[in-house]
């Protein structure tokens, strides 16, 4: 007697089956993809999004040069602000790698569009005395009018910083264009454009030294230094820099870097980004629930097809084998599509915000390969069952 052996099924015709069995239930299909699909989408989209936003803020970083450095008031053993020294800026000028040095002091004045304005509605504005060099130090620029110069820096003249002119109500510059600063109107001349590196900037209204000390009451001493150093030499220059402003008490002289606080501050959103992977796993999840839910009603309307290929030979590997494909590539299909929709969102949001469009392999493999995982391990029981199920127990139930 000749025993013949089951054969294996090819991938070819096992994919054939398992796509017929998705293609008479389409509408079940294509539900239980869907939550697959959102959930590897939002995993994609998070991930290709946080990647993006970083890399259009290190390129910022980058344009705007990670060599300016920060020399701002400190304070003494009791809490209280020490002033820097009037000479500071011209000290730290002396420093061989120093390339720029600008400077900006802070008013006890206010800023109002005019002088009707109650005294509290202040919108968190700042007025600062500023080096007429200050855009070239923060790589910024003028966006509507002009700069101070050394003419309007010892008159009522003002400056706004880009939020300052929005809460001002001013989109532009025209003559004879004024705003109420302290007790008297000072001209606005121009309008700055966003300071990356001194978000403080935006916010102020910006005036000539002289022309603080003598509308204003100012005491002419400095509050924020911003230095420009030579890029392979800033350790060099923040070593020295506290002693060099204030060498009486360096200590109460405090120097930062700007750009290493915009790093972390990647750093902090990519952490942050823990949370929206949270949700797109739990879609992940309920997609799988999903795709168990449609491989379980298969099996069972389909008993009279298990019972018919089993008594024509098919064995239980064969049936096993060919469920489970099912969810796989139910799975498949869904992780597919999530991922194409997860980098489309990736694409058109980083192109509205001028980022680069960064979508990490991670993302995607991921996506594709988390689905697939769940796929299989949301239709393995349902493939076990209808192993089990005896050829004549099935066809009996038709």
């Amino acid at each position: 007697m000749t025993t013949i052996a089951p054969r294996r099924l090819q991938p070819s015709d096992l994919t054939r089956i398992a796509a017929v069995g998705l293609r008479t239930r389409r509408m079940r299909a294509a539900l239980s993809a869907l939550g697959i699909a959102i959930g590897v989408a939002s995993i994609v989209a998070v991930l290709g999004l946080s990647a993006s936003s970083q890399a259009g803020l290190l390129a910022e970083i980058d344009r705007l040069g990670t060599n300016m450095l920060t020399v701002t008031t400190g304070q003494d053993i009791t809490g209280k602000k020490v002033p820097l020294p009037k000479t500071a800026p011209g000290m730290i000028s002396r420093i061989g790698p120093v390339q720029q040095v600008q400077s900006t002091g802070s008013t006890k004045a206010k800023a109002y569009r005019s002088p009707l304005v109650p005294a509290v509605n202040t919108n968190s504005l700042s007025v600062q005395a500023a080096g007429l060099g200050l855009p070239e130090a923060l790589r910024t620029s003028v966006t509507r009018g002009r700069y101070l110069n050394a003419a309007t820096a010892t008159q009522p003249v003002a400056v706004l910083g880009a939020s300052a002119a929005r809460r001002l109500g001013f989109d532009r510059v025209y003559p004879g264009q004024r705003i109420w600063v302290g007790d008297q109107w000072f001209s606005v001349a121009g309008i700055l454009g966003p300071a990356t590196l001194a978000p403080e900037i935006d916010t102020s209204v910006l005036v000539g030294f002289p022309a603080a000390e003598k509308y204003l009451g100012f005491d002419g001493h400095p509050t924020t230094i911003y230095v420009r150093s030579q890029t392979e030499r800033v350790d060099d220059v923040h070593a020295v820099l506290a002693a060099t402003a204030n060498p009486q008490n360096p200590s109460q002289a405090s120097v930062s870097n700007p750009s290493e606080t915009l790093v972390a501050r990647a750093a902090a959103e990519s952490a942050l980004n823990g949370l929206f992977l949270g949700l797109g796993a739990v879609a992940l999840l309920v997609g799988g629930v999903g795709v168990a839910n449609t491989m379980i009603i298969s099996v069972l309307e389909r008993r009279s097809e298990i019972g018919l290929r089993r008594a024509l030979g098919a064995t239980k590997g064969h049936i096993r084998v060919q469920f489970l494909s099912e969810a796989v590539l139910l799975a498949g299909l869904g992780g597919a599509v999530g991922v194409g929709c997860g980098v489309l969102a990736t694409v058109v949001y980083a192109t509205a915000k001028d980022w680069a469009v960064v979508v990490p392999p991670s993302a995607w493999a991921g996506g594709v390969a988390a689905a697939v995982a769940i796929g299989a391990i949301a239709g393995l029981l349902p493939a076990l069952r209808a192993a089990r199920m005896q050829p004549t127990e099935a066809l009996r139930t038709v």
